[in-house]
């Protein structure tokens, strides 16, 4: 036996670790490829963090100030109706006009308004003006959120995109856990006003990296913004199955199967513990979160994405009911871990959808549909969690809505069964050659710019099945190589697209 070869097992075992290493941590491609995004990702890292301290903040505030919990409640709703009413009018001012400069406006206005609430904190304000003030930065908060996940297409190559998803998951789970803890820490070691001024602080990064970034005017030149543009949002979702399933099966999983809200009540009367027990169990999803963030890096490389999401839903699904049926604490926490990750995984795909499968011309506006269902889906499972509960108890509820979660699956995939079967890589690759295809000019007519966009992803659409069959037959081709040494006769395709398949 030669050296070489009494070494090979040791070389494979170590080329099979590298792998593992590479599938299982971060996909930093996107960091390396573009300087524009890796300021952009760290600046929005950074504001987002601050964004979690005023939040946490303005709660603490409140509750000093008046020690009343309808207090505390009126300062969710006021931020709910914000995001959603905002968040589609953000979506259509971001598909309007250069998002750099909407950026650059919408950022100094977050750093202006989170100076006066630092101000209100130092001279002792009147509750009505903290509320004000809250309203303002959660409304231009909605704004902002829309313009800026359009950059990233525009940044870097498609393929990249999966990748990016995964980032923004990251960098969102260490905003959600670090900016809560900041502000703890601030207002405990020095006052409220403090901790308004690290939100300030925090914009500053942010504010750079924009000003440093190209001009990004909608391809077509953009579409006046307005409710005509709203409705053509919509009108394009309903005609992309696609998009529709990503904003469907989120839907699907937050209102029926997210059980937050009875988690302080589970905590006493299914688990015998308190408001520790109750933290632990808010922490345990994001704790799974954090997990498939920080080991995401398999998931840029997933292929069949709405097949992985509809997997990814359906564990919440199971892992909800499960949780709602556990009897220890240990296996109720690893159950959330679980359903945590799961939610993490649907997250950051369906975000990489969204802005593959979107033409550039309407992202903004997808944009701004997906901040409204991420903050109307969890308030209505609240809302409908808590009914159920009241007429019956919280472990039924809990486990009623996981399992109405995995039926309300179900029936979404037998409407739209091609969700499934929908390829993620492929349509990146199909997205540039779309890019290519002249835009309509959206100014006049934007509902026919709709429609033409529509049209052309649809013409991807097409390519993506004929490329798919194309190498189905040469797998078939290769099978029949190894098996007998002759190649078969050509395999048909199971349709006829009538467009040529988009370039590699």
């Amino acid at each position: 036996m030669t050296s070489s070869q009494s070494g090979s097992p040791t070389t494979s075992r170590r080329s099979t670790a590298r792998r593992l290493l590479t599938a299982f941590s971060a996909d930093l491609r996107p960091l390396r490829v573009s300087a524009a995004f890796r300021r952009f990702w760290f600046g929005e890292a950074l504001s987002a963090t601050g964004t979690q301290v005023v939040a946490t903040t303005v709660l603490l505030q409140v509750y000093a100030d008046t020690g009343s919990a309808f207090a505390v409640g009126a300062v969710g709703a006021v931020t709910f109706v914000c995001r959603v009413v905002f968040g589609l009018v953000g979506g259509s001012i971001a598909d309007a006009a250069d998002r750099r400069v909407l950026a650059l406006l919408t950022t100094s206005g977050l750093m202006l308004v989170s100076t006066a609430l630092m101000a209100q904190a130092l001279f002792d304000a009147p509750l009505w003006v903290l509320f004000v003030l809250l309203g303002l930065h959660t409304a231009i908060s909605a704004i902002d959120g829309p313009v800026r996940r359009t950059f990233a297409p525009r940044l870097l190559p498609a393929e990249l995109l999966p990748a990016v998803g995964a980032l923004e998951g990251f960098s969102m789970t260490v905003a959600l856990t670090g900016g809560p803890l900041l502000a703890g820490v601030v207002v405990a070691a020095v006052d409220f006003a403090a901790a308004y001024a690290v939100d300030v602080v925090s914009y500053v990064g942010l504010l750079v990296a924009t000003r440093l970034l190209p001009p990004l005017r909608p391809e077509g030149g953009g579409t006046p913004a307005g409710l005509r543009s709203v409705i053509d949002g919509f009108r394009l979702v309903w005609q992309r199955k696609v998009l529709l399933m990503a904003f469907l099966v989120d839907i699907d999983a937050m209102v029926l199967g997210m059980p937050r809200v009875l988690f302080a009540v589970l905590a006493v009367e299914q688990f015998h513990g308190g408001p520790r027990t109750t933290g632990l169990l808010y922490a345990a999803m994001s704790i799974g979160g954090a997990i498939v963030a920080a080991t995401g890096g398999w998931l840029s490389r997933v292929r069949r994405q709405g097949l992985v999401v509809s997997a990814a839903i359906g564990v919440w699904g199971a892992a909800i009911a499960l949780f709602g049926l556990a009897a220890s604490l240990p296996l109720a926490l690893a159950l959330l871990v679980v359903a945590g990750a799961a939610d993490t995984v649907s997250a950051v795909l369906r975000i990489t959808i969204l802005q593959v499968a979107a033409p550039d011309a309407v992202r903004g506006r997808m944009a701004g549909l997906f901040m409204v269902s991420v903050a109307a889906g969890p308030s209505l499972g609240d809302l409908a969690h808590g009914v159920v509960a009241g007429f019956t108890s919280s472990q039924v509820a809990v486990v009623g809505g996981g399992l109405a979660c995995l039926v309300g699956l179900v029936l979404l995939l037998a409407a739209v069964p091609s969700f499934l079967r929908y390829d993620g890589l492929a349509a990146a690759r199909a997205a540039v050659s779309a890019a290519a295809v002249p835009a309509p000019a959206t100014t006049e007519q934007p509902a026919a710019a709709v429609d033409q966009a529509a049209a052309a992803m649809n013409q991807a659409d097409a390519g993506m099945k004929q490329a798919d069959a194309a190498m189905n037959q040469a797998d078939a081709a290769t099978a029949a190589d190894d098996g007998s040494g002759e190649a078969p006769g050509p395999c048909p395709p199971a349709s006829a697209p009538t467009s040529p398949p988009a370039p590699a």
